[in-house]
């Protein structure tokens, strides 16, 4: 009896995840082209610049989506930025397929700066979509995030 319902609980426990998976699947969309004109985001200039960080980071759509990104290609229009929230904390171009950005502190006015985090956003004039990082990074004053050789690369998702 307790076999039954140990094997009844591994079997729904796999179902619930094969469903899970299939909903995220399901959200991914067909392609990535979109019909969004490129941001004209501005670190604001209020800012104490005294308090930053740099990230070196490549933007790679193939990497994480073969199938759908597979024509994917970074130009010149291509912008990446570091957001807290709405307000732009950096922004910067491709170089040679990198970005480097320059990152002022979130909290530029706050006494503890090194709590606070941003999330990237990237603009693809290609797709003509707009991009964000799934995950948020933390800003810690005089660090880097990535290197030349080994860049931060980001698992991007289209912004709803």
């Amino acid at each position: 009896m307790k076999r039954n319902i140990l094997l009844i609980s591994i079997l729904c426990s796999i179902f619930c995840v094969l469903v899970s998976c299939k909903k995220d699947k399901e959200k991914e969309p067909e392609t990535f082209m979109g019909n969004v004109s490129r941001p004209t985001w501005k670190v604001m200039d209020n800012y104490d610049m005294s308090s930053s960080m740099t990230a070196v980071v490549r933007v790679d759509l193939r990497g994480q989506y073969p199938e759908k990104a597979s024509d994917f290609q970074l130009n010149n229009q291509d912008i990446l930025a570091a957001f807290s929230g709405e307000e732009c904390l950096g922004i910067a171009s491709p170089q040679n397929g990198l970005f480097f950005l320059y990152i002022v502190s979130p909290s530029a006015n706050k006494s503890s700066s090194d709590s606070e985090s941003f999330i990237l956003r990237y603009y693809s004039s290609y797709y003509k979509n707009l991009f964000v990082a799934q995950d948020t990074l933390v800003f810690s004053n005089d660090s880097q995030v990535g290197t030349i050789s080994k860049p931060f690369v980001p698992m991007m998702i289209v912004k709803e």
